[in-house]
């Protein structure tokens, strides 16, 4: 079966239903509010920026959330503690180890082989 065209497409919806014929759906009526009807103007200015008032916000708020989530942390035990500061100082040892060995070759390399 050959493919069908944008056209042929578009005259197959229009057939169908005339609703379905690319137009806009149809506009619902707009619903009461509370002031009285439909109407586009608000009834009250919108606060200035200083005048403005976040619910939620403030430092107050701010630290009871951060207690809140420091209570949900699983905080690791004392052994576990131990054990990664003793694996870190390793690390840290091998590492200067390495980084003077390194410095040790290079200072060779440059004053006796680069500056002679």
């Amino acid at each position: 079966m050959a493919r069908q065209t944008r056209q042929q497409r578009r005259d197959r919806r229009a057939q169908q239903e005339p609703a379905l014929a690319g137009g806009p759906p149809p506009r619902t009526p707009a619903r009461p509010t509370a002031n009285g009807g439909g109407d586009s103007e608000p009834s009250r200015k919108p606060p200035r920026a200083d005048e403005r008032h976040i619910p939620g916000s403030g430092p107050w708020h701010f630290v009871q959330e951060a207690w809140a989530e420091l209570k949900k942390v699983e905080w690791p035990s004392q052994k576990a503690v131990v054990s990664g500061t003793f694996v870190v100082l390793i690390a840290c040892v091998i590492v200067g180890f390495f980084l003077y060995l390194n410095d040790t070759v290079w200072k060779y390399v440059v004053q006796h082989v680069l500056l002679r």
